[in-house]
């Protein structure tokens, strides 16, 4: 691992959860967004990071302009696996051309790529996340040798150790909650299923309708992303199916957990579920 790598994961271990948008793992400051983008990609062959990339230019491949000759009551598409089709028919297309909603954009383009329907022209990295094999490699396998300076400031080496003291500290509080075994989620759940967890966990730990976001955190980080989380919560919210209360009295909570909520420009974080 060459220090540019190891100064990308250092970075990304800086941030809650070790996940962050990918603009914020610059190794320095005068590093290039292809050469970080590269950087990234590395590392994700290695499985030292998640780093899943959006499509942003998309064309329809011969298997979908032929796809779309047929009758169109026996397309095997969903309505908006359809209305992507017949977007790229057009031309190369940005993902917004479909006219798909943004929540599920993504997730159907990439459906008609495996499916060989259409094909990414250009892809873009948005988040990362240190993956357990990536924490593994930090702790006990990452060992400097031969010669030259790895150049680490005290601010980088205080990431590291910072975070070599969070993995093996215990816990420090018996009023710390286990986390329920629930079943994990394979796939990225839906709003719904979101909704279900909150429930879930409410129930399970006898939060009284005022469920800790971290905990949901556990239990859907991942498959989700921290943004992706946040972003959920807020539609449910929008849809008045929760609401989102702030943190008054931060001393029942460790650092981590507080820093698991949602930051607001003003005043404490979002901390608590309240399912209405």
């Amino acid at each position: 691992m060459d220090v540019k790598q190891l100064k990308f994961l250092l970075r990304l271990i800086s941030k809650p959860d070790y996940q962050a948008s990918i603009t914020e793992l610059k190794p320095t400051s005068g590093t290039r967004a292809s050469e970080r983008d590269k950087i990234c990609r590395e590392l994700r062959a290695l499985n030292l990071v998640e780093a899943p990339e959006e499509v942003t230019k998309l064309k329809i491949e011969p298997a979908g302009k032929a796809l779309l000759e047929a009758d169109a009551a026996e397309l095997p598409l969903s309505k908006d696996e359809l209305k992507a089709l017949k977007a790229s028919a057009k031309g190369t297309i940005n993902p917004s051309d479909t006219r798909i909603p943004t929540d599920t954009r993504q997730s159907v383009i990439q459906a008609l790529v495996e499916r060989g329907l259409i094909s990414a022209l250009k892809t873009q990295l948005k988040e990362v996340r240190l993956t357990e094999r990536g924490k593994e490699f930090l702790l006990y396998e990452y060992n400097p040798s031969g010669p030259g300076n790895t150049n680490l400031t005290q601010d980088l080496l205080a990431i590291f150790l910072n975070f070599f003291r969070q993995q093996m500290k215990k816990p420090q509080s018996s009023a710390v909650r286990t986390e329920p075994s629930l079943p994990a989620f394979a796939d990225k759940p839906s709003d719904e299923q979101i909704l279900q967890a909150i429930a879930e966990l409410d129930r399970t730990l006898g939060t009284d309708n005022y469920l800790p976001i971290f905990h949901l955190r556990s239990k859907l980080q991942p498959p989700l992303f921290r943004e992706e989380l946040d972003e959920a919560l807020y539609r449910l919210e929008k849809n008045d199916q929760i609401q989102l209360s702030t943190l008054q009295e931060v001393s029942s909570y460790t650092p981590e957990q507080v820093q698991a909520g949602i930051p607001q420009d003003i005043g404490g974080p979002l901390f608590f579920i309240i399912v209405n």
